[in-house]
């Protein structure tokens, strides 16, 4: 199915400037909202504390559920409703850890009652520790890290045959990620802050991965790089928790995004074999007009499934199914406008 007529001839990279301004913008906005923020608002997943879900047979009053909290000595909870079938949930998030064992929480059903006029059950308990928090934080950063990691290495060998180097340079920087946290910890006896630790071997790995060439894995990386970034700044400008879904929800992104870019890389290398006296950017406007129409029905019909899921999902998975919608948008958006420049931004350093 084409949607898209044989022989347009859009000129995406003409329009680089603007959308590398766009980008900008938008991590810069994502940037200041992080920063006032102090970061993304974290879930009790990475934070600490205990989550309980609650089912009501009728939709009950949200202040009046946080009375009911209060009396029972639950302080600055989340509160977050929803309706599934026939019941109405309630799952109430704090920083607080309770057990199961806990007095105030076989006091809440009966508080909640009172407080409601409605009967609440409640469904599950779930509490995390602050270390297991920090732990699952360390966890989900090192698997970021890692699947970037080995998305370049694919990407460098699909493309520029150069298997061997990559892995050599991913290996090395997973060594010292993995190693050097637990040297300084049993030699030195110094915690090393994991976010920083990851921070710094990314902009290294990057480095070398310039140095080295390897202009299509660094393409597709700082792609997506992008896409998790103005992600994670959009749920830092909305106030949104930040839990395990949403890292599910963005290795998702990772996984599509750059499925889009290798779909117009491969035409890339397709249309460079018969490249004539063509300039790059032809080539790559080429490439990105004949692979249009298969971006846009894949992101179209994606995004119309995703937008059912926020729409009827229900509550529990909103989170889940909007950074996903979010990230389809950006992702679809940086394979043409951000990884396709920056290949070609690399082949006029070399004077390509």
């Amino acid at each position: 199915m084409q949607i898209i007529k044989p022989g347009t001839n859009i000129d995406f990279i003409g329009r680089r400037k603007a959308a590398f301004i766009l980008s900008a913008a938008m991590i810069l906005f994502s940037l200041f909202s992080l920063i006032l923020h102090k970061g993304p608002r974290y879930g009790v997943d990475f934070a600490g504390g205990t989550q309980i879900l609650v089912a009501f047979q009728n939709e009950a009053d949200a202040g009046q559920i946080r009375a009911a909290l209060d009396q029972t000595g639950i302080d600055n909870a989340t509160v977050q409703e929803s309706r599934e079938g026939q019941s109405y949930l309630v799952q109430i998030r704090t920083i607080q850890t309770f057990d199961s064992e806990s007095g105030i929480l076989t006091s809440l059903p009966r508080l909640l009652y009172e407080t409601t006029g409605f009967p609440a059950e409640i469904l599950s308990i779930d509490m995390v520790g602050p270390q297991v928090s920090q732990d699952l934080r360390s966890q989900a950063l090192y698997a970021l890290f890692y699947a970037l990691l080995f998305i370049m290495v694919y990407i460098s060998g699909r493309f520029e045959m150069k298997w061997m180097l990559s892995a050599a340079v991913a290996g090395v920087f997973i060594s010292v990620v993995y190693l050097f946290p637990q040297i300084m910890q049993n030699v030195f006896h110094i915690s090393m802050p994991i976010p920083m630790l990851i921070l710094v071997a990314l902009v290294l790995t990057l480095a070398a991965f310039w140095k080295l060439g390897l202009a299509y894995a660094l393409g597709a990386s700082i792609a997506l790089l992008h896409d998790i970034f103005i992600t994670v700044g959009l749920f830092s400008v909305l106030d949104i928790e930040f839990n395990l879904p949403i890292i599910a929800a963005i290795l998702t992104i990772i996984g599509y995004s750059l499925n889009d870019t290798i779909i117009i890389f491969d035409r890339v290398r397709e249309n460079l074999a018969s490249r004539g006296k063509k300039t790059f950017a032809a080539i790559l406007n080429q490439s990105i007009n004949e692979t249009l129409s298969r971006t846009l029905l894949t992101s179209g019909t994606t995004i119309l499934v995703l937008i059912t899921l926020f729409v009827l999902g229900g509550g529990i998975i909103h989170d889940f199914s909007r950074a996903l919608l979010v990230g389809v948008v950006v992702g679809t958006y940086s394979s043409i406008f951000v990884a396709c420049p920056l290949l070609l931004l690399w082949h006029k350093k070399q004077g390509l």
